[in-house]
């Protein structure tokens, strides 16, 4: 049991978190989600790629470039039993969010894909509740409300008007694969290498995501040079760049404000598929995006504390 004096909020097995690094939280989420915002994009120009195959080769790429990582992990011996157990489990929430996410894909908008996807807050603020554990603060909660109401503006009406049940499922069951990811992480604490950790969850994802593909058939090459390259910029922006930046912060912060963070990306999703593929972003979808940001903007920033007076 930990001490009567340890500081609210800090998890037992916790060290207390660097104020230089809290400070940057904001920004790597910021940038974070920048990145990511480019997936739906990449994985639609992959097509005919199938899902499984998109999203393996991508898992695939990231576990080759991470490899120096997981090797030097190895070497300063973070990569005790239960750091890999939880890269398993990660695996697998890996193939589960991105194979269920890249075919919501064909059968909706990006924008309406990847407002359904970010709905993992969501998820994680209801574990938090009923755990104890990173339990939302009523600032995370309002962010929350917020970013809710501008989710519902950007992807319901898209996703009344285009989209299909079967799309809708795949896109939230993704929501509660990445959800998993994200506690798992958190779970390690500080042992968490966040390079390594999501090099051996890519590895593992893209076995189970090509193997399942091998068996029914799938050929495994993308069928044009055109749907290669955005392959491998999927690698290369939303996952080295993004998902790497979302797995540090959860050293820093808790799984429910990097997932509240992630509902920027259907701001950033509709966007690039305006200027990139023509989708035709609505009023309603402009307004939504504010609405949303505003909820984010209020859930990862932290109040300054009131300055003390000078002693007289």
């Amino acid at each position: 049991m930990a001490p009567p004096t340890t500081p609210r909020g800090q998890a037992a097995g916790l060290a207390p978190r660097a104020p230089s690094r809290s400070r940057a939280v904001p920004l790597a989420l910021g940038v974070a989600v920048l990145a990511i915002s480019f997936a739906g994009t990449f994985f639609r120009e992959a097509a005919p790629t199938h899902p499984l195959v998109a999203a393996g080769l991508r898992l695939a790429l990231v576990a080759v470039l991470l490899a120096p990582a997981i090797v030097r992990a190895a070497r300063a011996s973070l990569l005790d039993r239960r750091f890999l157990r939880h890269a398993a489990l990660g695996g697998v929430a890996y193939a589960v969010h991105f194979g269920a996410w890249v075919a919501s894909l064909g059968l909706t908008s990006v924008a309406a894909s990847v407002t359904l996807v970010t709905a993992s807050p969501l998820i994680l603020a209801l574990i938090a509740l009923a755990t104890g554990r990173d339990r939302p603060t009523p600032r995370i909660w309002l962010g929350l409300a917020v970013a809710v109401v501008g989710l519902a503006l950007v992807g319901g009406a898209d996703l009344a008007g285009n989209g299909t049940l079967a799309g809708a499922a795949l896109a939230l069951l993704g929501a509660a694969a990445i959800a998993v990811y994200l506690l798992l992480g958190r779970a390690l604490g500080n042992r968490l290498d966040a390079l390594a950790f999501s090099g051996l969850s890519a590895a593992g994802g893209a076995v189970l995501l090509l193997g399942v593909a091998l068996a029914l058939g799938i050929p495994l090459a993308p069928p044009t040079e055109h749907a290669a390259t955005f392959i491998v910029l999927t690698a290369l922006v939303p996952h080295l760049v993004g998902h790497s930046l979302l797995t540090w912060s959860l050293r820093h912060t808790t799984p429910t404000v990097v997932g509240v963070a992630t509902l920027g990306e259907p701001v950033g999703a509709a966007i690039v598929a305006w200027l990139w593929l023509g989708e035709v972003v609505t009023p309603l979808t402009a307004a939504g995006c504010a609405v949303t940001l505003a909820g984010v903007a209020v859930a990862v920033t932290r109040r300054r504390p009131a300055r003390r007076p000078a002693a007289a």
